[in-house]
């Protein structure tokens, strides 16, 4: 298990992301940050986010992503009782339409 705590270290790289401006410049970045496996990972558990959301049932959106149902236990789990993140990058997606 990894032990992780935030700090200067996550907030230098945090501000790094908060200067990218366009897609581009995020697929740019994140390719140079990281590895195909774990861009692969991020993306599918986004996909999740966005499908649960939808309301649509795990078998459903493992069916559709090929995202095992743990995985999407997982995500739907930190997106009802997590920090509220995806809420509010979901909430700010709905405003920029």
């Amino acid at each position: 298990m990894i032990d992780f705590e935030f700090g200067p270290a996550s907030d230098a790289l945090f501000r790094a992301m908060l200067t990218l401006e366009t897609v581009e410049d995020c697929e740019r970045f994140f390719r140079d940050l990281c590895t195909l496996s774990e861009l692969h990972a991020l993306t599918e558990r986004w996909q999740v986010v966005l499908k649960l959301q939808e309301g649509l049932p795990y078998r459903t959106i493992a069916e559709q992503t090929g995202v095992s149902t743990a995985t999407i236990t997982r995500v739907s789990h930190w997106l009802q009782h997590g920090e509220g993140g995806y809420q509010l990058a979901l909430n700010r997606l709905d405003q920029d339409g």
